[in-house]
């Protein structure tokens, strides 16, 4: 069975589930058998430093349901008990952060087997072109000709939805440059209808956005980051105006913010490093939107400038769910 993401990585295609028993690796390292052999017993396993088996599966599992947990990383944080909170609401269960056994259950926890699968890289993936370093100074970016990935690693995590020490455990001591080979990743992968967003709700005291179809069942939910004290969102209704993917970024200190010392309009080149990410999601408000960001592991836990920041994944998976004239509330 393959396997299909909302990123539409190169490469898709080499993506096949598989248990991988044959695979090995040193102590202290995750293998997919382990993950993908999770349990509701495993739930209290002591395990060594390091991604806990148990959470990364009932991440991979949360992400399925598009229930997005931020970064698959294996650690029990904020943004995974958001998730695990809001999943808990939609099924009607307790209101709770913790994942009990009828979770689990909901979940698919005990049944499903491939939540880590085998990838082939490709060659587009070997040939693709790294950037050496990604500075922070606007003026600086501006003079690249793309913010691209700067590592194997980061390019892999942010196609995967997971974090790169994830990455390195499933795959220990691999430089993850060569055609063919085969690598163990998470398979979060999404089955959102295009286009079935009626609103947008971006929630303020918790950090999250749901989107809403029909009846105003829940179609998806993120974590966000949305505004902060010193440069917050707006309050009320707004509509989305455009869609914008692989956008560069224009930064105006007169209409934006200050960064450093630029006090000029620039121009940043478009890339999954750059300010707004992969996508850019224009609202009825100018100089407001949603978007991507090059920190995924920062969603949700830093301030933005007004916006609404998601992973570059989640607001991939966002655009393809709204269109132009879907309302977006800011709800306190």
């Amino acid at each position: 069975m393959k396997l299909s993401h909302s990123s539409k990585p190169a490469g898709l295609a080499a993506l096949v589930v598989a248990a991988m028993t044959t695979w090995t690796s040193p102590a202290l390292a995750l293998t997919a058998t382990e993950i993908n052999a999770v349990n509701f017993a495993d739930r209290n396993k002591v395990v060594e430093p390091g991604p806990n088996p148990f959470i990364v599966k009932a991440q991979v599992l949360l992400s399925r349901r598009s229930v997005s947990p931020g970064v698959i990383d294996g650690f029990d944080g904020e943004n995974f008990r958001k998730a695990v909170a809001q999943f808990r609401r939609q099924e009607r269960l307790p209101d709770g952060e913790d994942i009990d056994e009828q979770a689990w259950l909901n979940l698919g926890g005990d049944t499903a087997n491939d939540v880590i699968a085998e990838y082939t890289l490709t060659d587009k993936d070997a040939a693709y072109d790294f950037a050496d370093a990604i500075p922070r100074d606007y003026a600086k970016q501006a003079k690249m000709k793309r913010l691209s990935y700067t590592s194997p690693q980061e390019m892999l995590g942010e196609r995967f939805h997971m974090s790169e020490t994830l990455l390195t455990a499933l795959n220990p001591r691999q430089a993850f440059s060569e055609p063919g080979l085969r690598i163990a990743v998470a398979s979060g992968r999404r089955s959102s209808e295009k286009g079935a967003a009626l609103r947008v709700d971006a929630i303020k005291s918790t950090g999250m956005v749901m989107v809403l179809g029909a009846d105003d069942v829940v179609l998806a939910s993120y974590p966000a980051t949305i505004g902060s004290e010193d440069t917050p969102s707006p309050s009320g209704e707004f509509k989305i105006e455009r869609i914008a993917r692989n956008p560069n970024y224009t930064y105006d200190p007169e209409k934006n913010f200050q960064q450093g010392k630029n006090t000029e309009t620039l121009t940043l080149p478009p890339g999954p490093n750059g300010p707004v990410g992969t996508v850019w999601i224009a609202l009825s408000k100018p100089t407001f939107g949603i978007h991507g960001t090059p920190e995924p592991a920062k969603v949700s836990k830093t301030n933005s400038h007004g916006c609404i920041r998601l992973t570059n994944w989640d607001a991939e998976d966002l655009a393809d769910l709204v269109k132009p004239g879907v309302v977006v509330r800011f709800v306190e």
